[in-house]
This record gives structure tokens, C-alpha cells and sequence, in this order.
């Protein structure tokens, strides 16, 4: 709880952090939520002249050039005698490969020079490997690369109706860099005896002359030369043929192996952090299995109140706000119960440990006025602050001013009236020294004005350094060691365990920790210090905080299992009821009837 919460009208009851944020109490301020108190293209320029394929030789038709390139397309025969000229590519010569000459076609059975399938070479790269399917190699060159073996173009007997080669092989089409020829059909040889561009090779016609071929060697059959997947920018040429190259080791690694190693790595990784929230489940559930059974059963009779009960109430009561009518109206609803003592919020203090007088300017009416109206009930001031333990701005107990200027408060706010001075400083960590110091000290102060000293406590570990544990993953360690708590307990009159807030999502749960929470508090505090059990008498649903789980009924029956299973006949005992201005009569009822009878 904060001293924010201290405020009154409608302030946040959280249980951790009551943050203290002035006197203006009693505006519906809210308080405080901490847990516990909050991704050569180039053309082919083949290296090769433009002068090596534009060159023409000589005809005799008509006088005009028939065309004829320096690296000639391959052409491939098929079965009806049709040849498929492949297109010519821009590039070097192979050394040894010789231009076919142009046959000259005559109607009526002039000498007919057909066109010879002229030597095909590609430009592979020098990566590259040239398939070849049968007796004929199929070589591919590409830019600076040395020209493949040439392959020669098979002899067609003269007078033969056709030549037969069979299953053509299909030629790749180069697409980028050179200038393409497609290949069309079968073209028409006119009678300028001009090759259409990309045009399949005529066929050769009965009684037809014999076709001049040069430097010819024997073709027998060329099966399925693989075709040009893709040339990239680069003019790399893909094969991808129905009978691919081997794989090259050093190209990289296997893929099979590459895809299995990161499936390896997955689950590995899946193994590892299902382990981690095992983990931290496991011990979790058996904590919650535990706080379920520590709900069940009957309290023994008699754990009621003894008289020793307490209850927060809010700013609203020392600045001025509260008239004479609102002292009559609580003095009615305290009678008959086993309250005893009132911390009224008369803070906060300063950060460095001063307090204004005129934080209280009505201290004293509403003491004189409670005395007459409950006679008996003593008047506490509620001091406190934020510590600067989690955060950079807060009060900082390390400083001996700061300590200095606590004590002397403490003696200011006696000298008002009070009966006694209940600190809620928080955050507070575990183990803290110098507040078990200023304790010490505050204590000597109370003592010589024969009134009270207290504080508000936080939890206790549910699980053994539950507090480290949460401190390292949350930086706000919420909870105090047992042995912690023992050590503040002795050091003064009452210790008020805020045994709210607790992040439980059921009643029974809720319960449960309640009862394990006041069986670990009874086991470390003294007989001569009154310990009270806080419970929550606010209504709000945020992290931390469920307030259909964390209810007055819940709270009084875990607090009566602990009482009957650890020190059920212990006298300085008691509850805390915060916080009066978030009370519902519902709230009183379930005090009255389950803890007050």
C-alpha cells in the first residue's frame, strides 16, 4: 500500500508501493499498483568482333553475298530431311572449324549447293562442361574461353533423297548478349538464294546434285542436347537437361544436409526452453497444488479476535475534511469489535525524511475526539514514502541525514499527540540494514514516550529466496526472507503483514496463501510483538491484484488455519483492515461475522 492510498476517496488499495504523493489526501488519488504492497553481364560481347559476323562470301546468284557466319549454327537433321538451323552467336572462331559453303539450288536439276549444316560452337565458360550425347561432342564456348572440339557435319550422299540423321537434337536459344536467330520452321530458298533468318535447312529434292561439304566426318545420332535454362546477367548458361552434371562438391554444401541442420537446430532449441518453462512451471504449480490443500480443513475454535485488530484510515482525517458527525458515525461501526488501533495517514514524509506540520493540522481534534468516542483506541500517525530502491527518486535510508531527519519526525508527530508512529516505507528490500538501524533508533524514541512503535511488513518468501528469485527477473523482489522478518519484528510493538495483493487467482488460492503466510509470519515474531494479518477491504482488478479472489471472507478463514495450526492460543494477534474509505459494508460484514463473532 502507498501512502498515495492513504489519500482516501477512491484511492488505489494496491498492496505494494503506497507512494506517498502529498496531503491532498482524500481526492480519489490512486495508488500505487506494484505487486506486494505494484534482404560480364554484359553483354555477350563474347570477346569477339562484330567484323567476324557480319562477313559474307561470294555467290553466284545474281551477284549478291550469301550470308555466311563465322561461328555457323549446327544444324540438325531430322528424320524427314528438315534441318534446324540453331542461331548464331556473337563470338570467336574455334580454331580448325571451317564457314560451309553455300550450295547453289537450281530448278531443273541444276547443281543445287544446299546449305551444309555448318559447325556449331557455343562459348561455354571456362566452368562450363560440353555435353555430348553419342559420337558428337556439343561444346559450348563463352567470351575468353578456348573453343571447344568442332563438330563436324555429317556427309549427305549425293542423289540420296534425303539424308538421314535421326532424333535431332534440339539447340539451345541464347538469349542474352548475342544477337538471336531464332529458329523457325523449314524456310523457303528463294531464288536470290537468301536464307531467311533463323530458317531450318531445305530439304534436299530427288535428282539434286551432290552438296559440297568440307572437312566432313561421320554423325551418327545426337540425343537430347541439354537446353539453356537461363542466361543471367553474367551470361552464365544453366544446364538442365534430363541427364545433369554431377554435382560439383566445391559448389557448397549439400542441400539435404544444410535443410536438416536447421531443423536440427530447432528443436534443440524448442527442447531447451520447454525445459526452462518446466522448470519454472513445475515448481509453480506444486506451490499453488500446495496453497489449495493449506485452504482446506476446519479452524480450531476460538481463533477469533483478540482484541488486537487494527485499520488504515485515510488522510482525510487530519486535514480537515472530518467533522465531529464523522467521528460519531465511526465510533459506531468500530464498537463491538476487536479494533484497537487507528493508523491515520499523516504523511507522507519527505524525501529527505522532514515532515511538514502542516501535513496534520488537525491531529489534534481528531485525537481528543476519539478518545471521547472510543475510549481505549489508540490514535497512530501512518508515515511514509517511496524508497528510491527501484527507481532513481525516493527517499534513500542509506543516508545518515536522511535517518536523522526520520527520527526527528518521529519525535514531532509524538509531541502532536499521537499515541505511536507506523512507518510503511516501500519498496524495501530483504535484508536492509539500515532499516533494522533506524528501527533501532525509532524504537528507543517510542519507548521513552511510552507509545507505540509499528510497521507494515511486506510478505514472506512462499518458496525458499522466492524474493532473490523474483527480484532477478522483475528488479522488485516484492517479498522478505522469513529470517528477514523475524529481524524486523523484534525491533518493535506490531508488525502488520500486508497480506494482499498477492496475484492469486482463486479464493481458495487466495486462502490458502493467507494461512501460509500467517503460520510463517507466527513462527518468527515474537510473543511480546503484536502481529497482525492484513486484509484487503478494496475492490480492484489489476495485475497483482484480483478482487474476486483476494476477499474479506477469504482472508479471515486462512487466517484462522494458520492461527489453529501454529499458535492457535497466542495472545498479541490480531488483523488489519485496509483501508477505511474503500470498505464496502459487505467488507464489515464478512470481519464481523467470520473473525469477530
Amino acid at each position: 500500500m502507498t501512502q498515495a492510498e492513504g489519500m482516501d476517496g477512491g484511492a488505489d488499495a494496491s498492496a505494494g508501493v503506497r507512494t506517498d504523493t502529498g496531503a491532498g489526501a482524500d481526492q480519489g488519488t490512486g495508488a500505487d499498483a506494484s505487486a506486494g504492497v505494484r534482404t560480364d553481364t554484359g553483354e555477350r560481347a563474347d570477346q569477339g568482333t562484330d567484323a567476324e559476323t557480319d562477313r559474307r562470301a561470294e555467290g553466284d546468284l545474281g551477284g549478291e553475298g550469301e550470308p555466311e557466319t563465322s561461328a555457323g549454327p549446327r544444324v540438325g537433321v531430322t528424320d524427314e530431311g528438315e534441318g534446324a538451323v540453331a542461331e548464331s552467336v556473337e563470338g570467336e572462331v574455334a580454331e580448325g572449324a571451317e564457314v560451309a559453303e553455300v550450295a547453289e539450288v537450281a530448278e531443273g536439276g541444276g547443281l543445287a549447293e544446299g546449305v551444309g549444316a555448318a559447325e556449331t560452337v557455343e562459348a561455354v565458360e571456362p566452368a562450363e562442361t560440353a555435353l555430348a550425347v553419342g559420337t558428337a561432342e556439343t561444346s559450348e564456348a563463352v567470351e575468353d574461353a578456348e573453343p571447344a572440339k568442332g563438330v563436324e557435319v555429317a556427309e549427305v550422299a549425293k542423289g540420296t533423297e534425303r539424308a538421314e540423321v535421326t532424333e535431332a537434337a534440339e539447340v539451345p536459344e541464347v538469349v542474352e548478349g548475342a544477337e538471336a536467330v531464332e529458329v523457325a520452321g523449314v524456310a523457303e530458298v528463294a531464288e536470290s538464294a537468301e536464307v531467311a533468318e533463323a530458317a531450318e535447312v531445305p530439304e534436299v529434292v530427288e535428282d539434286a546434285e551432290a552438296v559440297k561439304v568440307t572437312e566432313v566426318t561421320e554423325v551418327t545420332e545426337v540425343t537430347e542436347v541439354a537446353r539453356v535454362a537461363e542466361v543471367a546477367e553474367r551470361a552464365e548458361i544453366t544446364e538442365a537437361a534430363d541427364a545433369p552434371e554431377a554435382a560439383d562438391p566445391a559448389e557448397g554444401p549439400d542441400p539435404v544436409k544444410s535443410a536438416v541442420r536447421p531443423r536440427k537446430w530447432v528443436r534443440r532449441t524448442r527442447r531447451v526452453v520447454l525445459a526452462l518453462v518446466l522448470l519454472l512451471l513445475l515448481p509453480t504449480l506444486a506451490a499453488e497444488i500446495a496453497l489449495r490443500v493449506n485452504y482446506t480443513g476446519d479452524p480450531v475454535g476460538g481463533t477469533y479476535t483478540r482484541n488486537q485488530d487494527a485499520i488504515w484510515l485515510g488522510h482525510a482525517w487530519v486535514d480537515g475534511r472530518k467533522t465531529d458527525s464523522d467521528v460519531t458515525a465511526l465510533a459506531r461501526r468500530l464498537k463491538g469489535t476487536g479494533i484497537r488501533d487507528l493508523y491515520v495517514h499523516s504523511g507522507p514524509l519527505e524525501h529527505d525524511g522532514t515532515l511538514p506540520e502542516s501535513d496534520y493540522p488537525r491531529a489534534t481534534w481528531l485525537i481528543e475526539s476519539v478518545h471521547r468516542a472510543l475510549p481505549g483506541v489508540r490514535v497512530q500517525a501512518w508515515l511514509g514514502d517511496k524508497l528510491a530502491t527501484e527507481s532513481p527518486d525516493g527517499l534513500r535510508l542509506q543516508r545518515a541525514a536522511t535517518r536523522d531527519a526520520i527520527v526527528a519526525s518521529t519525535r514531532q508527530i509524538l509531541a502532536a499527540g499521537f499515541e505511536g508512529a507506523h512507518f510503511d516505507l516501500e519498496p524495501l528490500h530483504s535484508g536492509d540494514r539500515d532499516y533494522l538501524g533506524l528501527l533501532d533508533r525509532l524504537h528507543e524514541v517510542t519507548r521513552a514516550r511510552n507509545a507505540q512503535l509499528s510497521v507494515a511488513a511486506h510478505q514472506i518468501d512462499p518458496l525458499p529466496a522466492f524474493h532473490s528469485f523474483w527480484g532477478t527477473l522483475t528488479n522488485h523482489p516484492k517479498w522478505w526472507s522469513q529470517a528477514y522478518f523475524g529481524q524486523v519484528a523484534r525491533r518493535v510493538d506490531q508488525i502488520a503483514v500486508m497480506s494482499y495483493d498477492t496475484m492469486q487467482p482463486l479464493q481458495s488460492l487466495y486462502g490458502g496463501y493467507v494461512a501460509q503466510q500467517t503460520s510463517l509470519a507466527l513462527e518468527v515474531t515474537p510473543d511480546s510483538t503484536d502481529l497482525l494479518m492484513g486484509l484487503p477491504f478494496f475492490h480492484e482488478n489489476r495485475f497483482g491484484h484480483r478482487g474476486a479472489a483476494e476477499t474479506v471472507p477469504a482472508a479471515v478463514r486462512g487466517v484462522r488455519l494458520g492461527l489453529s495450526r501454529t499458535d492457535a492460543d497466542r495472545a498479541n494477534f490480531g488483523v488489519a483492515l485496509y483501508v477505511d474509505f474503500a470498505a464496502t459494508e459487505a467488507d464489515w460484514t464478512a470481519y464481523r461475522e467470520g473473525w469477530v463473532r
